[in-house]
């Protein structure tokens, strides 16, 4: 293309469809739409209640190889493929997650897609969209005012303040906000205390808010949220301190599913972001069931590469919501294999077909992983304009014989859907093959150190895992408290199968180890953090927000 437009161009250009057209494709009635302006809405719950009995659709997975600063493009072919569906005449929507304001104003940029495989509204999708972060912010920050104020009334529960657990949150990166002291300035202002800040998408809440079925199950899961404890170690929680009730007053919209389209007027959820690392980083749940009763063909995606983002997806939220998907669409890019092969950024313009031949390994791991699930896999290779025939084919040839039911090239950043209707005829395919029968990689009944063990040594291909004693007499503390058949959260660095980062590829010949384990006791989950986790980015040297602006016609600049 001779004159490539922007991101932010191509989706200032959009041809919108009022969002009560978009509604009425799905045949969702006028007034259960609840509209943000003119081209987005939130879908009233009773409706959501009343699609109980209809039969679900195919659901679809895009997942990646681990990431790299070269580029996967998962979002913009999540949003390529239920156009391309769309396209050969399948009932197709989309589910993602919302962006956090946090890596827009800092470097990672929006949450949308790409090129000519967007979702809009993009301005206000990256931005303050419906206003779901902000209430899961404000919920979550009258728990920490709850807390603080039972502390000095008198502590009736008996809380330990060295061993409050619950810190606060902003959806901004802010690294001054890490570790701070609160109460500062008299009796009257309570009791000094370190403390610190999270951004918004690590909040408990926001995971449960993306797993709870309904409002009342919103409710039990917020009160379920262990806060502190007491110096006997016996636990406080949210409902001790009799915050739920109010906290999902604050989350009753945010619960509802925000309706936007695509660039061609496909219809797409977008709701929830939870943080992709220690949390489950994939769109809500019941916006998720509700596409599967609207739709024949819903197209979601996890955060980060397959070993993270499908492993959680899988055993986390599938086990969780009993949802069962028909095909994986593994995404992938020669550049990002390259990486893999040991090419540095700065040379991927040349073509290496050995590199990439060698960085096929990472591929073939993900391959492999995916199919214990028992679901059949395609292989998306999304295309770019310096790719060379010869590093294309090594590619295709590969994922074929790596066991991949198909793998093709895919278009749809230049072309939009007609740039990816092959992909989306090969999932249709997979999907009325009936090859798929779902199963999570452990049994709720397995201890919580056998799950940490299975997923090291099945998916990341670890030698072990290490731990300490406390750590393993917390595990069975936990267990000891009913707490046993929760599934495991992972927490590693996304770049690699290791915990090292730099260790691209395929790495054989290591061991995880567990650094320190957190429940979430609301969510329903253990973390497992391996490595260090940070939960409050900072800003980069040279942040976005420098170059962030309104033009002279009010319109967003800079943003991408």
């Amino acid at each position: 293309m001779s004159d490539v437009k922007s991101d932010i161009e191509i989706a200032r250009a959009a041809n919108k469809q009022p969002i009560q057209d978009i509604g009425r494709k799905l045949d969702i009635p006028q007034d259960h739409l609840l509209p943000y302006g003119h081209d987005k809405a939130k879908i009233a719950a009773e409706f959501i209640k009343s699609l109980a009995d209809r039969e679900d659709g195919n659901l679809i997975l895009v997942t990646a190889v681990n990431p790299t600063p070269a580029g996967e493009g998962k979002t913009t072919t999540t949003v390529g493929l239920g156009d391309g569906l769309n396209a050969i005449g399948k009932k197709a929507m989309i589910c993602i997650r919302e962006a956090s304001l946090g890596p827009n104003f800092g470097m990672k940029g929006g949450a949308a897609g790409g090129g000519y495989a967007q979702i809009v509204p993009m301005e206000d999708m990256n931005l303050h969209f419906t206003g779901d972060f902000h209430a899961i912010g404000a919920a979550h920050n009258l728990l920490s005012a709850m807390i603080d104020n039972h502390i000095y009334w008198g502590n009736e529960l008996e809380i330990d303040q060295r061993r409050i657990t619950w810190r606060r949150v902003v959806d901004m990166n802010d690294r001054a906000l890490r570790q701070i002291t609160t109460s500062l300035g008299g009796v009257s202002n309570g009791f000094p205390a370190e403390a610190g800040f999270d951004i918004t998408v690590a909040s408990e809440v926001m995971a449960i808010l993306c797993l709870a079925n309904d409002a009342a199950d919103l409710q039990k899961r917020l009160g379920d949220m262990i806060v502190a404890y007491r110096r006997d170690k016996t636990p406080v929680t949210c409902r001790d301190i009799a915050a739920d009730g109010a906290m999902a007053v604050l989350l009753k919209d945010a619960l509802q599913p925000n309706l936007v389209q695509t660039l061609e007027n496909n219809p797409a959820f977008v709701h929830g972001g939870p943080f992709a690392n220690i949390a489950h980083g994939c769109n809500s749940l019941i916006a998720t069931r509700a596409a599967l009763k609207l739709a024949d063909y819903v197209v979601t995606e996890a955060g980060f590469g397959a070993d993270l983002g499908a492993e959680k997806f899988l055993d986390i939220k599938c086990r969780k919501g009993g949802l069962k998907p028909k095909a994986v669409v593994l995404v992938a890019t020669v550049r990002a294999l390259k990486m893999n092969g040991g090419v540095a950024k700065d040379d991927l313009g040349t073509e290496n077909v050995e590199a990439v031949k060698a960085g096929c390994a990472n591929l073939g791991r993900h391959i492999e992983n995916l199919k214990k699930f028992g679901i059949p896999v395609v292989v998306s290779i999304n295309h770019f304009i310096k790719d060379t025939e010869a590093e294309l084919q090594a590619v295709l040839d590969y994922a074929k014989e790596t066991g991949a039911e198909d793998a093709l090239i895919a278009r749809h950043w230049a072309d939009g859907s007609k740039g990816i209707t092959n992909v989306a005829e090969a999932v249709v395919r997979v999907c009325e093959s009936g090859k798929a029968d779902y199963k999570p990689l452990y049994p709720d009944e397995m201890s919580l150190f056998e799950k940490i063990e299975t997923i090291a040594k099945e998916i990341y291909r670890a030698d072990g895992v290490t731990a300490d004693d406390g750590i393993r007499r917390q595990l069975e503390e936990w267990e000891a408290a009913g707490h046993g058949n929760l599934p495991v959260c992972m927490a590693k660095t996304q770049y690699s199968f290791s915990t090292d980062p730099n260790r691209r590829g395929a790495p054989t010949g290591f061991t995880i180890p567990v650094r320190e384990v957190r429940i979430s006791a609301g969510a329903g989950f253990i973390v497992v953090i391996c490595g260090e986790v940070m939960t409050m980015p900072g800003l980069p040297r040279k942040p976005a927000a420098e170059t962030i602006r309104l033009n002279e016609k009010g319109q967003v600049e800079g943003l991408f």
